[in-house]
C-alpha cells in the first residue's frame, strides 16, 4: 500500500516497461507503414478490384479509417455475405499483425494479455468503476468542447467525426440488414477500440512512461493517436479523447478500462447516427 501511495495517480511505472524504449518509434513506424496504412486503405483497393467496384479515395473524404471502411462496404456489396466478411477480414488481419509485431518486439517474453490484467500497484483499483467514471467524464468533456467549437468555428463540429453524422451512406449501412449491422458493430465497437487501445495505450503509452512523466506520456501518445486518424477537423477532440483514455489507463493499470470507455463512446456515436 505504501508503494501505491507513493506512486500517486498513475500505477504505470518504469518496471512495467515491456518494450525496448530505444525502439519505441521504430516499432510504431513499422506498424503504421507496414500494416495500418496498407491494410486500412490499400486493403479497400484490393477488395474493390476483386469485386470490380469503385473505391473511395481516403484523402478526398477525410473520414476516420473505420468509418471509411464501413462506407466502402456499402459500395462493395452486391450480394451475399462474402463482401462483409472481406471487410471484417481486413480489420482482423490488422489486429492480428499488430499483436504479432508487438509480441515479437517485447522483452522477456511479455504477454499481450497481461495488458488486460492489473499490476501489483493496481490491485486495489477497480477497472470497471474507472471505466464508468471515465466514460461519463469523456462525454461531458466532448459535449463542452463541442459547444465551444460551435461558438468559435460554427455548428459543423460534432462528436468525433462530424461528416458522418447524418451521412446517408452510413445510415444505409446501419439499415441494410443484420449482416451490415453486425459488421458495423463488430468493426467500430469491438475491433477498432481493441486495436487502438493495444497500440496507443498498451504499447505506446506504456513504453513512454519509462522515459518521461506519465502526464507527458499521455500527451505524446494522444498526439500520435489523433494524428493517426488522418482527420484534421477532428484532431482536437481526438486528442482530448486520447488524453481521457490514457489517463484512465494510467490510473487503473488495466487496458480493460480504456477499451470499455472507447467501445462505449463509439457505440454512442453509432446511436447518434441512427437517431440523427
Amino acid at each position: 500500500m505504501g508503494c501505491l501511495e507513493q506512486q500517486g495517480f498513475s500505477v504505470l511505472v518504469d518496471s512495467d516497461g515491456s518494450w525496448d524504449s530505444a525502439n519505441i518509434w521504430s516499432t510504431l513506424a513499422l506498424y503504421m507503414f507496414s500494416f495500418h496504412i496498407p491494410l486500412s486503405f490499400g486493403g479497400l483497393s484490393i477488395v474493390a478490384s476483386i469485386l470490380h467496384r469503385p473505391v473511395l479515395d481516403p484523402q478526398a473524404q477525410a473520414w476516420p479509417r473505420d468509418i471509411l471502411i464501413l462506407v466502402s462496404f456499402s459500395l462493395l456489396r452486391p450480394e451475399g455475405h462474402s463482401q462483409a466478411l472481406s471487410i471484417l477480414i481486413i480489420q482482423i488481419l490488422e489486429l492480428t499483425a499488430a499483436v504479432i509485431l508487438l509480441k515479437h518486439t517485447t522483452t522477456n517474453q511479455y504477454s499481450i494479455l497481461s495488458l488486460f490484467q492489473p499490476n501489483e500497484l493496481a490491485r486495489d483499483r477497480n477497472w470497471l468503476v474507472a471505466a464508468v467514471i471515465g466514460f461519463g467524464f469523456l462525454m461531458l468533456v466532448v459535449f463542452l468542447t463541442s459547444i465551444v467549437a460551435d461558438q468559435l468555428i460554427g455548428p459543423k463540429v460534432h462528436l468525433d467525426f462530424p461528416e458522418d453524422v447524418g451521412n446517408p451512406m452510413v445510415k444505409e449501412i446501419l439499415s441494410d440488414g443484420p449482416i451490415s449491422k453486425a459488421a458495423c458493430i463488430l468493426v467500430y465497437c469491438i475491433l477498432t477500440p481493441l486495436l487502438e487501445e493495444i497500440i496507443y495505450r498498451g504499447f505506446l503509452l506504456k513504453s513512454l512512461v519509462t522515459k518521461m512523466k506519465w502526464q507527458q506520456a499521455v500527451v505524446v501518445s494522444s498526439v500520435v493517436f489523433s494524428a493517426a486518424h488522418l482527420s484534421g477537423e477532428n484532431s482536437l477532440q481526438l486528442f482530448i479523447i486520447g488524453c481521457v483514455l490514457g489517463s484512465s489507463y494510467c490510473w487503473s493499470g488495466n487496458l480493460r478500462t480504456s477499451f470499455t470507455i472507447h467501445s462505449l463512446y463509439n457505440a454512442v456515436i453509432l446511436m447518434s447516427m441512427v437517431l440523427s
